[in-house]
């Protein structure tokens, strides 16, 4: 991909090397890189603010635009407090470090994604991890990590995503709420993707699944997706979230969060609560990719197993007797022909030789609500030319 330059926004359009394509590869869910309004808020926020923040919080970096946009985010998701982060990766990162240590346990899915590997591998807490989405599996781990007297006096964390970064897939968090209770684990979840898609208002997984809000000890979120700004942030009681202040490395020490990307993911947030009819246009349009895609011949090639609803989905070749360095050689050339034909899509990027799990090789794609059927049907049929030109390379397609 590094030979690849946009030009211009990484809009529902995107120009890349000079090449006009429909954009299947970045969270732009509602479009906001190309709302006017939003482009307006950030243009009067430089003109105020200036362009950086030059300092952390706690060093002459808070500015009254990050309070207001703690307490927006904190009261959208009815919960007590909030605090921002600069940087999507380093808030998950931070806020793990910043709670769990070297003397506690952690459950945690064995598909999540790297920001979370990161944080539990600083923290040098005992990892146990648990199949992708199986509460079965976690309730199995707990029991037998319980038979000891020296497990069951340890603080126990649960960790997982509300939709999976690395698979698409939607969390079943009814039931590991019911673990969290009856074995009285803290949980945190990672709403990196699910937040300001997932329930009636937008509120995640929790008002997804119509969970009480203090079931869950901490919420993690992104700027980064839905907003499409920059940042990220965690919610939750008073009492939970004021120790990162202190504790939360992202925050204490890197500069805080642009007042101008501040400015952005407010007025972003504001037209999820003023407009929530894009978030069932966002669902009905993920539905509609969905299947299409499995009522289409790409069938006969890739296996697309991430939740209809969700707006982030990953194809992958349907021959698994391929080598993973095989299947990503075959996906880069898919992706390249796409792009070369006006698609823009991308493969799913890991490090292979630090993930926990490595993941197969798949194709990521990225709904919005501008997308079309019409569009559906050209990104579908450009897969499938990919394929068929492909075909000499990769005897098995």
């Amino acid at each position: 991909m590094e030979n690849y330059v946009i030009d211009g926004k990484t809009a529902h359009y995107i120009t890349i090397n000079g090449q006009s394509c429909i954009n299947f590869a970045t969270h732009n869910y509602f479009n906001f890189i190309s709302d006017k309004s939003i482009e307006n808020n950030v243009i009067d926020a430089v003109n105020k603010y200036g362009i950086g923040s030059c300092g952390p919080r706690a060093f002459y970096g808070t500015f009254d635009i990050h309070i207001e946009l703690e307490e927006k985010i904190a009261k959208f998701m009815e919960m007590e407090e909030a605090v921002i982060y600069s940087y999507g990766f380093s808030t998950v990162t931070s806020a793990i470090q910043a709670y769990v240590k070297s003397k506690d346990i952690v459950y945690v899915d064995e598909e999540v994604n790297f920001a979370i590997q990161k944080g539990l591998q600083a923290s040098k807490a005992e990892l146990v991890y648990f199949k992708h989405n199986c509460p079965e599996d976690l309730e199995r781990l707990i029991l037998e990590k319980n038979s000891t007297k020296r497990t069951r006096n340890r603080r126990a964390f649960l960790i997982v995503e509300g939709i999976y970064m690395n698979t698409g897939n939607i969390c079943n968090l009814p039931k590991f709420i019911d673990i969290r209770i009856k074995h009285k684990i803290r949980i945190f979840i990672d709403e990196t993707v699910s937040f300001g898609v997932l329930g009636d208002k937008g509120r995640g997984i929790t008002e997804h699944f119509n969970i009480p809000k203090d079931e869950v000890d901490l919420i993690i979120g992104s700027l980064e997706t839905s907003l499409s700004s920059v940042g990220g942030f965690c919610v939750g009681s008073t009492f939970v979230v004021e120790h990162q202040r202190l504790s939360g490395l992202g925050y204490c020490f890197s500069a805080s969060l642009p007042p101008l990307l501040s400015a952005a993911a407010i007025k972003a947030l504001d037209q999820i609560e003023k407009h929530p009819e894009m978030l069932v246009t966002l669902r009905e349009r993920s539905i509609s990719l969905h299947r299409s895609i499995c009522n289409s011949q790409l069938t006969k090639h890739f296996i697309l197993e991430s939740d209809a609803t969700s707006p982030l989905k990953h194809l992958y070749l349907i021959d698994k007797s391929l080598s993973l360095t095989e299947q990503q050689q075959i996906l880069n050339k898919i992706v390249d022909y796409c792009i070369s034909k006006g698609v823009a899509i991308t493969t799913a990027a890991y490090l292979s030789n630090r993930e926990y799990k490595i993941p197969t090789p798949s194709i990521r794609l990225l709904n919005s609500i501008k997308t079309t059927d019409g569009e559906i049907d050209f990104l579908i049929n450009t897969l499938l030319q990919a394929v068929s030109v492909s075909s000499s390379k990769i005897q098995i397609l």
